[in-house]
């Protein structure tokens, strides 16, 4: 990364990083230390005479499983665990409906036998909102997958705010305890690998939203040293032996890449807009504008490549902020790639709640109504798209103010997880932070700004949470690139999962194509990645987009797949 991003972002996070991980002195998340090595995990032990059974489903399962041994937020900070039957050879318990169980090696399941059987994790964290543990049993989201021969795991997380416990007592909330939690469900599986039914080292994580943001940065931060203060602190089982690293990842549309994703949203976005916080004279417009420009810093000072191996740029030029060069022309093409995949997919006549389409140049006009930006080639079925604005003014007109992530009053979900144990709420874009230092005098000439901005911001970006943690390591934590990327301090410091499938609706308001094209584009170059599927799919917005079929469907073919 380059300019003041690099200086604030990256450069720090791992200076600061660095401290932490040496001030633990011996501690090591995989290694043994004398702390870990006196630690007794037996309390996180599967108790193999509690399952409980689903004749009509098959499925035998527990719930209330301990995954800490110090959890912050009890009520959250366990999970369920749900195994097809033929996997466990069960006994029937005399004092109640619960039963004693071994693992069936046996057992099988389509493909899977009991050993080898995958785990799928959902991350439910939509708005980064906290996912609750079950406390009572369902097999609606369970028994698709135990009967596609899968153990389903459903873990408790904490969300993007502070809360309090029944006893009254506070937990913090927000960056990285969410992730922290998932990794230390992530451990205690793993610890109890012998006991359960499945392959810990075939563990699938996946989610849509924040909740696939969530799951990208579990699979990109596997064992990363950055959150061993966090997983200590809760009791989570380390030492020799121990892993959170994941076989797998899907993500629908994640909202990630917070440290870069303002900037992203206006150079793709808000540069195209001149409604509401991005009209003519106001500060906020030319805060985007501003970022807008920074973003081409971001890209300019980064290793993202294209598929060749030629790092992508943003140049002068085109119809607007640095819109031309390799990285716009890879992005436009990625559109067009979209369009292309529609067109071939679609059986036409089609229809949608406005019209219907009795062939593919109908549509094509349909896009054409307010200006010629789409030609349309019958011979070979595909389309050529002008311009990045005018798609975005046609099919992804910003729906966030700016910022999208940090606003200025803080009431952004992402303001609130980027909170801290002493104020729920936190800036935390360190290049706005800048701008707002530098540019005061014209922001202030301008209406709707307020002084208190540029105060508020500059604190805010140097605060530490609990831990002592700065605020820019806790985002770097949650920024997938950090790790990914070449030139993310991160990089090359954790296990990366192998195996990554990404989606996202390409008319989606919710963040820029760049969050969800980035990451593609870095783990396309990453050698520990053996299996990256990525999509954006056209007419489909902030979803789980696919091209056909059903996501569930999908995601079990291509777990398959991935392990044929």
């Amino acid at each position: 990364m380059g300019g003041k991003m690099t200086r604030r972002a990256f450069l720090s996070a791992g200076a600061v990083s660095a401290g932490l991980i040496g001030a633990l002195g011996a501690y090591n998340l995989q290694g043994t230390s004398a702390q870990t090595a006196a630690t007794d995990y037996s309390s996180l032990a599967l108790d193999d005479s509690a399952w409980q059974y689903d004749s009509d489903n098959d499925i035998y399962y527990q719930l209330g499983v301990q995954y800490c041994l110090s959890p912050a937020a009890p009520a959250i900070e366990s999970m369920g665990i749900y195994v097809p039957g033929a996997y466990l050879s069960a006994t029937a318990n005399s004092d109640g409906p619960t039963y004693t169980c071994e693992v069936n090696v046996d057992g099988t399941v389509g493909d899977y036998t009991a050993k080898d059987a995958p785990i799928a994790m959902p991350v439910t964290t939509n708005g980064y909102a906290p996912q609750n543990p079950p406390t009572s049993y369902s097999s609606d989201d369970v028994k698709t997958y135990a009967a596609a021969g899968m153990v389903y795991v459903l873990a408790g997380c904490r969300g993007r705010s502070n809360g309090t416990n029944s006893d009254g007592s506070e937990y913090d909330g927000g960056a990285p305890w969410g992730v922290t939690d998932l990794k230390a469900a992530i451990r205690c599986l793993r610890h109890n690998g012998d006991a359960l039914p499945g392959s810990t080292d075939r563990i699938f994580i996946f989610g849509v939203s924040a909740g696939g943001a969530q799951s990208a940065v579990v699979a990109s931060t596997g064992n990363a040293s950055e959150y061993g203060p966090y997983l200590q602190s809760i009791g989570a089982v380390t030492g020799e032996g121990s892993s959170d690293a994941v076989c797998g990842v899907a993500c629908w549309c994640p909202v990630t890449s917070l440290d870069s994703g303002n900037e992203a949203y206006e150079w793709m976005m808000g540069q195209f807009s001149t409604v509401d916080t991005r009209a003519q004279g106001t500060w906020t417009r030319a805060l985007s504008q501003d970022m807008a420009r920074e973003f081409v810093s971001y890209i300019n000072g980064s290793d993202i490549e294209d598929a060749d191996g030629n790092r992508l740029t943003l140049s002068e030029g085109g119809e607007g902020i640095y819109t031309s060069g390799s990285y716009y022309d890879q992005m436009l093409s990625t559109i067009e790639g979209s369009l292309d995949n529609f067109l071939g997919d679609t059986s036409f006549p089609y229809a949608t709640d406005d019209a219907t389409y009795d062939d593919a140049q109908a549509y094509v006009d349909s896009l054409n109504s307010d200006e010629d930006w789409v030609t349309y080639d019958a011979s070979s079925n595909t389309a050529t798209i002008s311009s990045i604005g005018a798609f975005v003014r046609h099919c992804k007109p910003p729906t966030k103010v700016v910022a999208a992530f940090d606003a200025p009053d803080k009431s952004a979900m992402e303001n609130l997880l980027m909170g801290d144990h002493d104020q729920d709420a936190r800036h935390f874009d360190a290049t706005m932070a800048d701008l707002m230092e530098d540019n005061a005098s014209e922001y202030s000439s301008l209406s709707g700004y307020d002084s208190s901005y540029a105060s508020d911001w500059a604190c805010d970006v140097q605060t530490k949470d609990a831990l002592g943690t700065e605020q820019a390591v806790r985002l770097s934590m949650y920024s997938p690139l950090y790790y990914l990327c070449p030139s993310g301090d991160g990089y090359g410091t954790s296990t990366v999962a192998p195996n990554w499938r990404i989606r996202s609706g390409i008319t989606q308001g919710e963040t820029s194509l760049a969050t969800e094209l980035n990451l593609a584009l870095v783990l396309a170059h990453d050698s520990s990645v053996s299996n990256l599927d990525f999509q954006t799919v056209w007419a489909q917005g902030h979803t789980v987009a696919e091209r056909s079929g059903d996501h569930t469907q999908n995601l079990i073919a291509w777990i398959a797949s991935c392990l044929s």
